[in-house]
């Protein structure tokens, strides 16, 4: 290697020399210094931020074909999926904008660790077991927060010179970059930084051999210099915590109540009542048919999602967008060919909305986020109309 510089950390634990190289995972120059570093230090382990999902995607190309886009409905992984999708679309634009592949210095950190004959090893966490834990952790007013951002992230066209982008591996920007993101989400930085540091430092010790290069994004360079030096429970970092009862109280007791208020209503002045039933279809049916209309849905598919949520908005294990969803791919079945377009249409909007997948996955994000915002509206409206009528 040429010279040492600030993208470049070197640690020492018992015998072993680790070689942290921070990347910016659509930087050329990552890639490059990537390949430099491997062929100078001849390391015994290359250690590389993927998975096994990840590494598979990068090294055998996408399988969208295979995808069951009514399995991952009835799974209920659309928004997980969408979420990934969009992630993958800001990723994949800046590295279009620079003419090279994102992760291309994952893809060279595989290659240079068969080339010297290096154990390779996949240091990251499962990328659905993170995505599950920050579901878990942010509660229902972050969930919607995070999907408005996400939602919001589609219509960014922004770019960045690739100097701004090597900006970004300096250590002063970067933690001012996540002190932002903290302040933004501050339970989301937990799964999705705090928790991977600590997994991809354990792994990262104990890779084989006594010299280790590891292939990282720069953001957990700070992280995983603190982390090496203490133990981590792997099995812990995986599992995918039980959930809180209270939702469950909570998504339960609010329908009884809305319930219950309508039929005493009822029981007191029927005509306040069946307006009452009337103001809660209509809250509930209308906004997630405005968020299926929104997601460029089929005219059966806004009509199912006004229909089913004045009733899924009262169930807290159902959703309208799943009905939505489910209808809008019976209808319009996305091809294999919609399926391996996905790489190339995430880059914009109209990619996001002619895609039938995406539609799709937008349809049920979207209907589920117009439900629950019917369903504060109607329900203080049937509380309106119960007070007025004490």
């Amino acid at each position: 290697m040429s010279e040492e510089n600030a993208n470049i950390t070197r640690l020492y634990l018992d015998d072993k020399e680790f070689i942290l190289i921070g990347t910016a995972h659509v930087s050329r120059h990552s890639a490059e210094q990537v390949k430099e570093v491997i062929e100078s230090e001849r390391p015994d382990s290359v250690c590389i931020e993927l998975d096994e999902q990840r590494y598979q995607t990068i090294t055998e190309g996408s399988k969208w074909k295979d995808t069951d886009i009514f399995k991952i409905i009835k799974e209920k992984k659309s928004t997980l999926l969408l979420i990934n999708l969009v992630m993958s679309s800001f990723q994949k634009r800046m590295a279009k904008q620079f003419g090279i592949n994102a992760g291309q210095e994952m893809i060279q950190g595989i290659e240079s660790a068969k080339d010297m004959g290096a154990n390779l090893v996949l240091a990251d966490r499962n990328i659905q077991t993170t995505f599950s834990r920050i579901w878990h952790s942010i509660g229902l007013i972050g969930k919607l927060r995070l999907i408005t951002e996400i939602i919001l992230s589609i219509f960014s066209d922004e770019s960045i010179t690739e100097e701004e982008l090597e900006k970004l591996k300096s250590q002063d920007m970067l933690n001012s970059i996540l002190n932002d993101f903290t302040a933004s989400f501050p339970k989301l930085k937990i799964p999705l930084v705090d928790e991977r540091d600590q997994y991809l430092a354990q792994k990262i010790k104990e890779a084989p051999g006594n010299k280790v290069v590891a292939v990282l994004g720069a953001a957990h360079v700070p992280g995983i210099k603190e982390e090496i030096y203490k133990e981590h429970d792997l099995v812990a970092l995986s599992q995918i915590p039980a959930s809180s009862k209270a939702p469950i109280i909570i998504g339960w007791a609010i329908p009884i109540l809305i319930v219950a208020l309508i039929a005493y209503t009822f029981i007191t002045n029927p005509s306040a009542g069946a307006q009452q039933s009337i103001n809660w279809v209509l809250w509930t049916g209308s906004f997630a048919a405005l968020g299926t209309a929104i997601a460029l849905g089929h005219p059966l598919s806004i009509l199912t999602a006004f229909i089913v949520a004045p009733i899924t908005t009262l169930h807290p294990l159902i959703a309208a967008g799943w009905f939505a969803g489910l209808t809008q791919a019976y209808i319009c079945r996305p091809s294999v060919r919609e399926f391996e377009n996905l790489s190339e249409d995430i880059f914009s909007i109209k990619g996001f909305w002619r895609n039938k997948v995406t539609r799709i996955l937008l349809i049920v994000t979207l209907a589920n986020v117009g439900g629950t915002i019917g369903t504060v509206i109607g329900g203080a409206d049937v509380l309106r109309l119960f007070m007025d009528n004490l």
